[in-house]
């Protein structure tokens, strides 16, 4: 891992392989741990980038620093910016939808192509859960620690259709855990803001790259029918569904999933 200092802020992010360059985007309660199979995969025919945002992951987790959306994709920007990416090809789950379109939209980073994969980027989203952290973060954060980790640890494995290994499951929920990772996470679920994403889908007509949609089919937390929506606003947007899916589909199909990468791929650098 290497680190990037913005503002004030330590973005963990990792490089390997070489050709094309492809930026995986994770979103929340994520980390890039998530894309990082995927990226390994692809190393040998693609210079692949991951990288967590801040607040997330193995970045800082300053309860000081704002973590919105806006902040995300201006660290965005700036991160693609010090890698020297000119039009990279851009892979995004969840929340990286919303960070990696806003890029696109509002800071006119150009990309070369764009893969969205069940994401958070127009409203309405996130999952019960979700919606009962943003409306008393403060008190959910100040829970004994044992109550937190199985909170936690629940809300995550609700996001797969089939059970996580608990080899999974503990990496996903290790970076919430602690003096800073349990503030982090409901800092990071009280900053949500749902105009970012209703001002994305004002300027989803604008887009004028080749942009694939996947989409689990049992996804409870964003249903497909978001997906179809999102895919029908996006001129030349193709929506292909995912059977046996929930949200975390890079855990429910992951053969799946590494197929339709580096077929999309495959096809959008021929």
């Amino acid at each position: 891992m290497e680190n990037f200092d913005w503002q004030g802020r330590r973005i963990a992010w990792e490089r390997a392989g070489s050709g094309p360059a492809v930026v995986f985007c994770h979103g929340t309660p994520w980390s890039s741990w998530l894309w990082r199979p995927f990226a390994e995969a692809l190393s040998g025919d693609f210079t692949v980038y991951l990288w967590d945002m801040p607040g997330y992951g193995r970045s800082s987790k300053d309860p000081s620093h704002a973590v919105d959306f806006g902040v995300q994709t201006e660290a965005f920007t700036a991160l693609l910016t010090h890698w020297g990416l000119a039009r990279p090809h851009v892979v995004a789950h969840d929340y990286g939808g919303a960070v990696s379109l806003r890029a696109h939209l509002f800071h006119d980073v150009p990309y070369a192509s764009l893969l969205l994969a069940d994401a958070v980027a127009i409203p309405p989203s996130g999952s019960p859960f979700f919606q009962l952290v943003k409306q008393h973060p403060d008190v959910l954060a100040q829970v004994p620690p044992y109550i937190h980790e199985a909170l936690v640890r629940a809300y995550i494995g609700n996001a797969a259709f089939h059970q996580l290994r608990e080899s999974d499951l503990a990496e996903l929920v290790a970076p919430w855990l602690g003096d800073e990772g349990q503030p982090a996470l409901y800092h990071q679920i009280a900053a949500y803001d749902e105009s970012y994403l209703a001002e994305n889908e004002q300027r989803l007509d604008r887009l004028n790259l080749p942009v694939r949609v996947l989409w689990g089919t049992e996804d409870t937390w964003i249903p497909i029918s978001l997906g179809e929506r999102l895919a029908a606003a996006i001129p030349g947007a193709t929506l292909t569904p995912v059977e046996g899916a929930g949200h975390l589909i890079q855990l429910d199909a992951p053969v799946r999933m590494a197929t339709e990468l580096r077929t999309w791929l495959t096809q959008v650098t021929a």
